[in-house]
């Protein structure tokens, strides 16, 4: 009787432990979810459930001019009607300021096809390969640079009827596009500064975010500043301003706008 009372603690033992570990399997699930559904680190844009991003080209905010690219030795002149400096690197192009007037820009094709301002080559090339050495042994992609006023106008138009489609009237799905897709005219795309960047994994943003300064490129869309910048989080998009510009404004926390309200009061 005594060895059998000794089984069946023992079994009651064994009983609670799986309790508790399933317990405990529950709550990593849940916090799994809480996590995954956070917009601020997994961004969404039309389905609620997706909260991961295999090809941030889908979700890209692009946007073109009338400009096309032209010969090398063409230059590009700052906005004169905003708070920009006249280093090109500066430019900014954002829903309240349209791409300069007879901008140009030589552009050169990266690995992927994808093209960009042939002065942004080489710092994004040294960026690229960190990351690949740094984290996962692959080059990361450029899914989007330097596009076309033709192209940027079809995509703003499918997220358009996308919107109207959902039930929204002409005003709403234009007011709700334009979060996420920028009118032409209206994006950094064109000015071949910009790129889109997608990985082999999430992770690979996080380390972009904390790195890229190095390299003269800014996180240009973060969570808390779409009043400032115009556009929802982007953690995908890059914009080359250069290093000194860069490490300042990740130093001090700053957007494009910010810094260019600072150095240009």
């Amino acid at each position: 009787m005594k060895n059998e009372g000794h089984v069946h603690h023992g079994e009651r033992k064994r009983r609670k432990r799986k309790r508790r570990a399933g317990s405990l399997i529950v709550v990593c699930v849940l916090l799994c979810v809480v996590f995954i559904s956070t917009p601020r680190l997994f961004p969404r844009r039309d389905e609620p459930g997706n909260s991961t991003i295999t090809n941030p080209a889908e979700h890209r905010h692009d946007s073109t001019s009338d400009g096309q690219p032209t010969e090398k030795g063409n230059g590009r002149e700052p906005l004169p009607s905003s708070a920009t400096d006249s280093d090109w690197r500066l430019t900014l192009v954002n829903k309240w300021n349209p791409l300069p007037e007879n901008d140009a820009v030589t552009l050169v094709e990266v690995p992927g096809g994808e093209r960009v301002d042939e002065r942004i080559y080489d710092p994004l090339m040294e960026l690229l390969e960190a990351a690949k050495e740094e984290n996962w042994n692959q080059l990361p992609t450029v899914v989007s640079g330097y596009r076309t006023r033709e192209k940027q106008q079809k995509l703003y138009d499918e997220k358009i009827a996308q919107y109207k489609r959902q039930g929204y009237s002409e005003k709403e799905a234009v007011e709700q596009a334009g979060q996420w897709v920028a009118a032409p005219g209206y994006s950094e795309h064109q000015l071949g500064l910009a790129v889109d960047i997608n990985g082999a994994t999430y992770d690979l943003y996080f380390w972009l975010q904390e790195n890229s300064y190095k390299y003269g490129f800014i996180f240009r869309y973060p969570a808390g500043k779409t009043d400032i910048t115009g556009t929802a989080e982007e953690v995908w998009h890059y914009r080359y301003v250069g290093t000194e510009a860069a490490t300042e404004m990740y130093e001090q926390g700053l957007c494009l706008e910010e810094y260019l309200e600072k150095t240009n009061p």
